[in-house]
């Protein structure tokens, strides 16, 4: 279907990808990963045709039709849901606007017997015959349908699409694409802001897919329920292996071990003849077969090992002043939306150093009440923030508030003070912009780098309580666990919004579910409140009762009882393991630390060397058992 050859793409005189070759074929679902800023989205809009490249080639069978669903969407304003839906079928759209000129034409002339009028009638007959082709009949009935599919109720067609969220604006541009029938659908992103029932529905429709499909998305169980193919942009080169996500790490992992060993054996070998060659060149009997050794050396190809791009962000939230021990206290808090109810009668008290996860379906007020809690929304009840309390907020649309006009370090110059602002430098670094990154203006960022700018905005002023909404959206895999080690050694308060339970695992220490206008609170970290609901995962609990139409799928592979039992099990155990590495990193930080300020006294201890060995071993160990306990869930799941 389509053939990308000897591809180049640079920008600032650095190569995003080079000289890059594979081949999309029908049937092909692959998820296109790699880092924040490596060349994902680039990639799919080279392949739409939105951009160019430098070199190399794109060959594309006649009349493939691509579709691309982008992470920006832009609608125009005024039209209703229907309306932008019907955008789907532009061809049926100038074919009825030909007809009604027609129609017009023939309903005011009376020349019946004209040569011209009877040319309109064979033009009627033959734009009515196109129609047909086309669906012009049928696709009406299909966009109700596949609108409805995708969580919309026959009220909402007639509204404006400017009314409504981004998430619910992505369906309606998912819904055009769906109903376009293309044959290579290239998607950005495309569970980002949408709940759970609309991914598992396009789960659905893209594993019964026929066409070619590319996906960049950092929702690992989302890949690896569609995909059958995964493609990483690493370095600017590719690795391409048909698996789905988890399997393509494990074959990237293997082959990587495999070549180091053969790149050892090798050197060896290498060593052994250079040894021999340094031997025989003193002996003049010998010069012969030491030249011999030296050809034979230079013919070698030396084994070159995969590079990984092992770069990751520093991260560490500053916490400002210690706050009372109530940090936040609601009575009775309550919200609409028009005549729309989201909250009633919520009752909430934070207190100082807890973490706390809000989790739940879309539409229940998780958003909504860090909003209240931050004093973005105006509310019904009471709402008290404790003594000394600073809150730190990242919405969930958080990049969206940069100017893109701006460059990177602009934008961070001009959010600091002067406390701040010489450390601009070091903390874009951090976030890994560096050199001629700072100098990148914002509109040409990609979702993640965006998102890892907003990030480093806060780290310019200290928080003592910090909500976070929906904050790993867009960030690569890498990046998420980086925000999660910061946000679990945050000495302060947290909120956070979620529907990631790998993110969530072992980073809160209480629950709080939001269903039906009301909150509940579980004392314990997600697997607690999952054991609690008797589930396996946020999927089940943030399934709607009303479930929208689904694609029909062949279930395989499907897990036995035992299989379910162990799998929990194994998950709380790395959990357990989680936060003893937690504690035990924070004890030989703790130590590392006083050994800095009075070196003779710390180690002057009893057995100071000995406890501090074995609390190093303890953490090795640890390590490893998370590794094998990791390994035991990917060959179940």
């Amino acid at each position: 279907m389509l053939n990308i050859h000897n591809l180049s793409v640079s920008f600032q005189g650095e190569y995003l990808f080079e000289e890059i070759t594979y081949r999309l074929n029908a049937g092909d679902r692959v998820g296109l990963v790699g880092k924040n800023g490596a060349g994902k989205s680039t990639m799919l809009r080279i392949i739409s045709g939105e951009q160019e490249y430098d070199t190399g080639s794109i060959a594309i069978e006649k009349e493939i039709q691509i579709g691309f669903l982008k992470q920006d969407i832009d609608f125009t304003e005024g039209r209703t849901v229907l309306e932008e839906s019907y955008e789907a079928f532009s061809e049926i759209k100038k074919l009825e606007k030909q007809l009604e000129e027609i129609n017009t034409q023939l309903s005011e002339r009376t020349d019946y017997e004209s040569d011209s009028y009877n040319q309109l009638m064979i033009d009627l007959n033959e734009i009515q015959h196109q129609y047909e082709i086309h669906g012009g009949y049928n696709y009406q009935g299909d966009t109700e349908r596949i609108l409805q599919g995708l969580g919309f109720k026959r009220e909402d067609f007639n509204k404006l699409t400017d009314t409504f969220s981004g998430g619910w604006r992505m369906r309606i541009e998912l819904a055009k694409l769906l109903l376009q029938s293309n044959d290579i659908l290239l998607l950005d992103e495309p569970t980002n802001h949408l709940d759970i029932e609309s991914i598992i529905w396009l789960e659905g429709f893209l594993k019964n897919y026929t066409g070619a499909i590319v996906i960049v998305s950092h929702d690992k169980m989302f890949l690896d329920n569609v995909t059958n193919r995964t493609i990483e942009i690493s370095l600017g080169r590719i690795y391409d292996y048909p698996k789905a996500y988890s399997k393509y790490l494990v074959l990237r992992k293997e082959l990587r071990e495999q070549q180091l060993a053969a790149q050892k054996n090798q050197q060896k070998h290498i060593e052994q003849t250079e040894k021999l060659i340094e031997k025989f060149r003193a002996k003049a009997s010998k010069a012969t077969m030491a030249q011999s050794l030296i050809k034979k050396l230079d013919k070698i190809d030396r084994i070159e090992v995969d590079e990984d791009d092992n770069s990751v962000m520093t991260l560490k939230f500053p916490v400002s002043v210690t706050p009372g021990k109530v940090v936040i206290e609601a009575e009775n808090i309550a919200k609409n939306y028009g005549d729309k109810k989201v909250l009633q009668d919520i009752d909430l008290l934070v207190e100082r150093d807890t973490k706390t996860a809000f989790v739940g379906q879309n539409g229940q007020g998780k958003s909504t009440l860090a909003k209240i809690i931050v004093g973005e929304l105006e509310h019904n009840g009471h709402l008290k923030l404790g003594h000394n309390v600073q809150i730190g907020y990242f919405a969930q649309n958080q990049a969206e508030y940069l100017d893109g006009s701006k460059t990177v370090e602009d934008t961070m110059i001009d959010a600091a003070d002067e406390k701040t602002r010489p450390r601009v430098r070091d903390i874009l670094g951090s976030f890994l912009f560096r050199g001629e990154e700072v100098d990148k203006y914002v509109r040409v960022l990609s979702g993640g780098e965006r998102n890892r700018l907003a990030l480093a905005k806060m780290m310019l002023q200290p928080f003592n309580v910090l909500v976070m909404d929906e904050p790993t959206n867009h960030l690569d895999i890498k990046s998420k666990n980086v925000l999660k080690d910061a946000l679990r050694n945050f000495d302060g308060t947290l909120i956070v919004v979620s529907h990631d339970r790998d993110f969530l695992q072992g980073l809160t220490d209480r629950v709080y579910e939001f269903k039906d206008y009301r909150i509940k609170e579980y004392l314990g970290d997600i697997d607690y409140y999952l054991d609690a609901r008797e589930v396996e995962s946020l999927r089940e609990i943030e399934k709607r009762d009303d479930q929208p139409v689904k694609v029909e799928t062949k279930k395989d592979n499907k897990q036995s009882y035992e299989d379910q039992k162990k799998l929990k099990g194994l998950n709380n155990k790395l959990s357990k393991i989680e936060s003893q590495i937690n504690k035990l990193e924070r004890e030989i930080k703790a130590i590392d630390v006083e050994m800095e300020i009075n070196y003779d006294a710390t180690v002057a201890q009893p057995d100071f060397f000995d406890n501090y060995q074995n609390k190093k071993k303890a953490l090795d160990q640890l390590m490893e058992d998370w590794e094998e306990t990791s390994e035991q869930i990917d060959a179940i799941a």
